[in-house]
């Protein structure tokens, strides 16, 4: 070992750091440079790039001084800088979630501890007016040690935090040498135990800083409103020697508007200087109008520019208020994940991803579970987004401790006692909270601090937090897992401004808001978007816009994290997540939990986001007298200037009607307006007003004319029904009737072009010909079976007990009569049956064939109430591959549930197969159509129309639920052969239960009595 065991010593957290501070990048009086555009600065020096780098299993295998500037060091290949070493070929990708990847042995670390072994050159041109040089890592996991030419300059850990060094000394004009070792665990492990791949290496950026010898080191910018000006506060402090510093703020345009000279001011320790700005005509910042004033400071040798947005956060009392309104955080928790470089992101990765937010209607990020590098903070400012900053500090591996009692109150006694209540951790807490809040505490779009992520509760946040609370009380403080409170003392929980939860079901959230709360409620993690979902995000929407106590959410989580592995034969990108890798301790596919995929392709889930979240809602609709009623859900702007109204009327999917929606002169935030709206409806057909909201002018990131949402409401008609449906129900086939033939095994049902088998073991069509041609590749199925979701993890236990995968019909009679209209009817009482348990419903079905061929299904089954709810209800059918065009009438285009179905409207949509369904990573029920009146399949020579005479479901797809079911991954997946076409009476929904509650009654296939009536008609064509 050629370093200090710093890496498992407490007492150690950082060697040779400079002091932490605001985050900003100086440059010459000349440079003219942009805050944003750091590298346009002529005193910073990006190091980025290829380093020669080699790889040790353990730090013990270490034994040459490899930073030495006399030493060649040998086996040295090359590492892209900044990135990890798992996703460039050394070590092994690992993801977990709650558990340690090491032994629960705080604060020890394996004592074979891989390492990583840095080398670059790079040249230095002195600067006589900034001959002081730091050097500066935004992002190293975990820890790591530094040399210049040969000579130690310090350590630092807290991955995601910036450590910065004086290099003044060791620097030298011309080439010099920069070695760095990295170890993957350290006693800080302990607090980085995100749900996340465990990843490690420098993957945030390295720089060099020139400065003048005496500096503006440090400032912290207050703002406060007033109802004609707003006031500017600058506190500072210097290092070297103080310099005099001329402050100017300039509005978005340019022009200044206020200016003042730091003064001495002997009333805060931390900061020695102070200056006070006054704004006339304030413009306030908020994430729906995110306006930024320009300060520059002004030094004799150096100017700091910086970006000020004039805002006010607080709480009042259970009100959560920005610029004294109340506001409501549409929000999503975001890693840094991309499936090629891991956690390491470029500009253009955080702006792609706040491109994709603004356009699904969000404005709030939760950086889970750590700061983000510090140019996020910069762009949140510019394109208006709420953030809730979150401390680089979770340690839940500490709950999966051994304990002789493993039930939940007794694991929750025990969670905080190794590290959230021990003294030893308060240091190390405290840390992390201050790497935080110092760096980013100018940036006007963090509007909370959040302490952390489940680490139970202890002595450790308590001073953590009343730090923050002293520190910087224009900002409100988070820590949901105070909720967690182990019984051995009454802890102090009055420095926690947010009362939050995790996933709380919809009864837990009328409880506390019933309770009278002095604190405002936020969802810090709700609706797990893991695979096909979430199905509840319109239930939780509901109670937020209900109250402004509940100041909204953030859904658990942004993108799916995954390890791009390639493609397939046919350009399918190939995803890799937990125990792909040989690792032992791994969680899965539970990091594929996002409403984006890695590329960023959004999931139907964020589109149902999307317009849950809309601005805009119709909250009542009198067609009768010709109004509307729509509420504006923003909270600072008017509707009027913002969105363009419009409405469309359709009959069956044809718009029969279009136009604008004029809006008064003024619809302010959170008010609403009665506006006329005429139409008038036909007399039959199913017809919906669709009312769409368009952006009127541009916004941040957002062009004119984007949708921002929709509101659908049907409208009533003398004839409510599909007329093409209703047109095939009710008439009255004609030609000869039917054959019959019968023996022990089926019944055979003849007539003109067409031959159906029944069988009698099963009462189901075994085989089917229309005009020759075979329409069924297998017997068809009476079909209770999904593959289950990721939000089903928890049912799916209870669903294999009962076998539901392992069903089939046993009919005990079969009979075969003829109607009085000469069509031939076929009745079986049946069973649901599976292996080991009792019949899981008993079935009546009778078939009705007509002269033409068509055939009328009437199925009842009444379901055993001992078995849980059923994943769904309906008939399978097995069709030829060739049939694949699809046409529909029901909601659409996109996948829709009973509780998953916002972002979806009525319509007669057409598609192929393919085109129905949404590649999960991890494959699983998906592509559902609900609310259908009728669906068309077909292909040359064959066609197959099934019509409901109530309302149903159906899904059609080149993979059977079985093959969805075993497969790991999406590319695992081989076409059946058949088009599999489900047509369901009952789909239960899809929740977030993967995490989050269990899916509500009213979405549960768990009728005692299930009915599923169906026109089916296959025809023969040209």
């Amino acid at each position: 070992m050629i370093v200090p065991r710093h890496y498992e010593d407490l007492s150690v957290l950082h060697e040779n750091t400079l002091p932490t501070r605001a985050y900003y990048v100086p440059g010459s009086p000349r440079s003219g440079h942009d805050p944003l555009d750091r590298e346009s600065s002529d005193r910073f020096q990006l190091l980025n790039g290829d380093w020669d780098f080699r790889y040790y299993g353990s730090v013990h295998e270490l034994t040459d001084a490899f930073y030495a500037t006399d030493h060649e060091p040998q086996g040295f290949g090359s590492i892209r800088v900044p990135g990890s070493w798992q996703h460039q070929g050394h070590d092994r990708h690992q993801y977990t979630n709650v558990r340690y990847p090491i032994p629960l042995d705080p604060p020890y670390v394996p004592q074979d501890n891989p390492a990583g072994a840095y080398l670059t050159d790079f040249d230095h041109v002195p600067d006589e007016t900034a001959p002081a040089v730091s050097l500066v890592f935004e992002g190293v996991d975990s820890c790591f040690y530094v040399w210049l030419n040969g000579a130690y300059i310090g350590y630092s850990q807290v991955s995601h935090a910036t450590a910065e060094f004086d290099v003044t000394e060791q620097i030298v004009p011309g080439r010099n040498r920069l070695a760095v070792l990295v170890l993957k665990w350290c006693d800080g492990t302990y607090l980085e135990d995100q749900d996340k791949f465990r990843t490690s290496g420098i993957f945030r950026d390295v720089y060099l800083l020139r400065r003048p010898s005496a500096v503006l080191f440090d400032y912290f910018t207050t703002t406060r409103l007033g109802d004609e000006e707003a006031t500017v506060t600058v506190r500072a402090s210097f290092r070297g020697g103080e310099v005099p510093v001329r402050l100017e703020l300039a509005d978005a345009g340019g022009a200044p508007v206020a200016d003042a000279i730091l003064e001495p001011s002997g009333a805060d320790p931390r900061f020695t200087h102070r200056a006070v700005m006054t704004v006339p005509a304030p413009h306030p910042w908020s994430a729906e109008d995110p306006y930024l004033y320009t300060l520059t400071l002004g030094c004799p040798d150096e100017v700091i520019r910086d970006r000020v947005g004039l805002r006010e956060v607080c709480t009042d009392g259970p009100v959560l208020r920005v610029n004294g309104a109340p506001v409501t955080l549409r929000g999503v928790n975001r890693h840094d994940s991309d499936p090629v470089t891991g956690p390491t992101v470029d500009l253009d990765h955080i702006r792609r991803d706040l491109r994709l937010m603004k356009e699904h209607n969000v404005n709030a990020i939760r950086s889970s579970h750590y700061p983000n590098c510090p140019q996020f903070y910069q762009l949140c400012d510019e394109y208006g987004f709420y953030v809730m900053s979150e401390a680089d500090n979770e340690s839940h591996g500490t709950q999966t401790q051994f304990l002789a009692d493993d039930s939940w109150p007794n694991v929750v006694e025990h969670w905080n006692r190794r590290i959230a209540n021990n003294p030893a951790w308060i240091e190390p807490t405290l840390d992390r909270v201050r790497l935080c809040v110092e760096r980013e505490k100018n940036r006007p779009c963090i509007i909370s601090w959040s302490a952390g992520n489940e680490c139970a509760y202890g002595w450790t946040f308590e001073a953590a937090l009343l730090w923050i609370k002293q520190f910087d009380p224009g900002r409100v403080t988070h820590y949901e897992s105070a909720y967690y409170r182990s019984g051995d003392r009454r802890y102090d929980y009055s420095s926690i401004d947010l009362y939050s939860r995790m996933y709380p079901g919809l009864d837990e959230i009328r409880a506390y808001l019933d309770a009278d709360p002095d604190k405002p409620l936020i969802l810090v993690e709700y609706c797990h978007s893991m695979g096909n979902g979430p199905g509840d995000l319109e239930d939780y929407w509901r109670l937020i816009n209900s109250d402004e106590r509940l100041c909204g959410g953030f859904v658990w989580e942004w993108c799916d994290h995954a390890v791009r592995a390639g493609t397939t034969a046919d350009g399918r990108p190939r995803y890799l997540y937990g125990g792909d890798h040989g690792e032992r301790v791994h969680d899965g596919n539970f990091c594929v939990d996002g409403l984006v995929a890695p590329d960023r392709t959004p999931h139907p889930g964020l589109l149902e986001l999307a317009n849950v979240q809309r601005p805009v809602r119709v909250v009542d609709a009198d067609l009768a007298h010709g109004t509307i009623t729509l509420r504006n859900d923003l909270d600072f702007t008017d509707l009027v200037g913002h969105v363009v109204v419009s409405y469309t009327l359709t009959r069956d999917g044809e718009v029969i009607d279009e136009g604008p929606v004029e809006l008064p002169a003024s619809v302010p935030p959170h008010a609403t307006a009665t506006v006329p709206l005429r139409v008038t409806a036909p007399a039959d057909g199913r017809c919906f007003l669709v009312v769409r909201y368009r952006l009127a002018a541009p916004r941040p990131l957002l062009a004119v004319g984007h949708e921002l949402g929709f509101d659908e409401i049907e409208v009533p008609t003398a004839e409510p029904r599909l007329r093409e449906a209703a047109a095939l129900l009710d008439r009255t086939a004609e030609g000869p009737a039917p054959r019959t033939e019968q023996d022990d095994e089926s019944i055979v049902v003849r007539g003109e072009g067409f031959e159906y088998r029944f069988d009698r073991r099963t009462g189901l069509p075994c085989a089917m010909t229309v005009g020759g041609e075979r329409l069924l590749d297998r017997p068809a199925e009476v079909n209770i079976w999904r593959a289950p979701t990721d939000n089903d993890r928890s049912v799916r236990l209870d669903w294999l007990r009962a076998r539901y995968d392992q069903t089939s019909t046993r009919a005990y009679t079969t009979a075969v009569s003829a109607d009085p209209a000469g069509r031939v009817v076929v009745d079986a009482t049946m069973a649901l049956v599976a292996p080991t348990v009792q019949p899981i419903a008993r079935m009546d079905a009778r078939w009705t064939i007509g002269p033409d061929g068509s055939l009328a299904l009437d199925l009842t089954a009444r379901r055993d109430p001992e078995f849980p709810f059923l994943p769904r209800f309906g008939l399978r059918l097995f069709l030829p591959r060739r049939m694949d065009a699809v046409r529909y009438f029901g909601l659409g285009p996109q996948e829709s549930y009973i509780d998953k179905h916002r972002a979806c409207h009525h319509g007669m949509f057409t598609s192929p197969v393919a085109g129905l369904g949404h590649d999960y990573i991890r494959p699983q029920e998906n592509g559902s159509r609900a609310d259908c009146d009728l669906v068309e399949l077909s292909g040359p020579g064959l066609a197959l129309t099934a019509v409901g005479a109530h309302r149903f479901s159906f899904n059609a797809s080149t993979w059977t639920q079985e093959d969805l079911t075993r497969a790991r991954h999406d590319t695992e997946l081989e076409p059946c052969g058949s088009t599999v076409l489900c047509l369901d009476a009952a789909m239960s929904g899809i929740g977030s239960n993967s995490c989050g509650p269990a899916l509500l009654e009213r979405y549960r296939a768990d009728d005692t009595e299930l009915n599923l009536n169906l026109l089916l008609i296959p025809a023969h064509t040209n």
